[in-house]
């Protein structure tokens, strides 16, 4: 049964997810890149800006909860206790180090739930990827790395900056590593370029018009390699061919002969060419946009999950994203047939998924856990994460904007809900939500 999950992905994992359940695993984990990002909601009023949110914060700093991970880290002992330990030793109690320790935690989890036979691929950007590696080392093990991929997220005249004393950054870097030494792979192909069909497909069919070039059919290494010594056209050669097959491709047209004489070749057409197998430097992906952005700081296209979903699983494997954002491997996941699991910390999170699923697949089956069902759940959400407790209180009276950013204060008002009101256009009812041990009457009265 495929899983939506709300709350913290190190205690889902441990809690919920078993040992070797999962055959893929792809994680976008926030870059430690400083910055706070908003999500947009659109208004009713035509004139009116869209109000913004602030859905997460992608930056880290030293204190309480980065020391208990530490400390957590270095007793359980292990490869990656003596990375963290070494990068400890280097960076100190600083914000880079809070984030690499709290991505060792979550990496040493996500190596526990594979499969033997299972992949995981972590994306991130030039920020952190240097220490995200010697952590995958540690946990994955060297030889079980794979490749570094390079995404192409965005052309460089978007990074340009004003007096910029440094190359434009215009590429994401995935890390893809196995559990072991047999892992799945289905090989994928893109076109070849104008370039190398002009060079290498000269010749076209008169009849069809299809393109095709000619390829050997001698046999390298002659009678040493078992190759056959016969006669074709009046040439005599070792061919990589039985008689039985030559004759049935000359019987099809597929053997040709340029002039007398000459040795004969194979026609290779360029439709039946599967192109250039994939490499590790993906520049064909364009950047989630038009009706694929669903307004959703940091979302990637759907092709790029779809690509590595179908590069390392089979239909009916689990895929596993326990920072799932909005939700795009979840999309890729359904969409090819895999079941999945998905889990975010952000309540909205979790309701922009739902919704995508169900609008994109309707029938589609799937649990949402981790949401209060009863008052003692949502009174420990409410000590836990105030903020996630407005999004989840918002929601459940049916909000469709929250809190507006703007200069100065924002007079308690959380939320917005737009009615129509006859002849005065839209209407507005302002919701403030509450969940601290004194609440009355005086904290309504003073949103008049």
């Amino acid at each position: 049964m495929n899983q939506l999950w709300f709350g913290d992905n190190l205690a889902i994992l441990r809690e919920e997810i078993a040992t070797e359940s999962v055959d893929l695993v792809y994680l976008d984990p926030p870059f430690n890149s400083n910055a706070n990002y908003n999500v947009l909601f659109k208004t009713p009023q035509d004139e009116a800006a869209s109000a913004q949110v602030e859905a997460f914060r992608d930056t880290w700093t030293w204190g309480n909860e980065a020391q208990w991970a530490l400390d957590e880290i270095m007793r359980r002992g292990g490869s990656v206790a003596s990375i963290i330990h070494a990068l400890h030793s280097a960076l100190g109690e600083s914000d880079m180090m809070a984030y690499l320790v709290m991505m060792g935690q979550r990496v040493t989890e996500l190596h526990r739930v594979l499969k033997d036979t299972g992949s995981l691929f972590l994306h991130c950007d030039p920020t952190a990827s240097h220490y995200l590696k010697i952590i995958l080392d540690a946990a994955f093990g060297p030889r079980n790395f794979r490749n570094e991929i390079s995404w192409r997220r965005q052309s460089a005249h978007n990074d340009a900056k004003q007096g910029r004393k440094q190359f434009g950054n215009v590429r994401d870097v995935i890390l893809f590593y196995t559990k072991g030494q047999k892992w799945k792979w289905n090989t994928q192909y893109t076109p070849y370029d104008e370039r190398y069909v002009k060079d290498f497909y000269k010749h076209t069919e008169p009849d069809t018009g299809r393109l095709f070039r000619l390829s050997d059919i001698t046999g390298p290494g002659g009678a040493a390699k078992g190759n056959p010594f016969y006669e074709v056209m009046g040439v005599q050669r070792h061919w990589r061919f039985s008689r039985e097959k030559m004759h049935e491709l000359i019987a099809q047209g597929r053997i040709v002969q340029t002039r007398p004489g000459a040795v004969p070749a194979q026609k290779r057409y360029l439709d039946e060419m599967p192109g250039v197998s994939l490499q590790n430097d993906w520049s064909d992906i364009k950047p989630a946009s038009g009706r694929e952005s669903l307004g959703y700081p940091t979302q990637k296209p759907l092709a790029l999950l779809r690509r590595i979903i179908e590069g390392s699983s089979e239909p009916s494997d689990t895929i596993l994203d326990p920072f799932c954002g909005c939700g795009t491997s979840v999309a890729a996941a359904q969409a090819t047939s895999r079941n999945w699991i998905g889990i975010d910390v952000a309540f909205h999170a979790i309701k922009v998924i739902e919704d995508r699923v169900l609008t994109q697949f309707p029938g589609a089956s799937f649990n949402v856990g981790g949401i209060p069902r009863d008052f003692e759940s949502a009174q420990r959400l409410a000590l836990k994460d105030k903020f996630q407790f407005q999004w989840w209180a918002n929601y459940l009276v049916g909000v469709q904007a929250l809190k507006e950013i703007k200069k100065g204060p924002d007079r308690g008002i959380d939320g917005q809900m737009f009615f129509m009101n006859g002849p005065r256009g839209w209407g507005r009812i302002l919701t403030s939500v509450k969940g601290g041990q004194h609440v009355g009457a005086k904290s309504a009265n003073s949103r008049r």
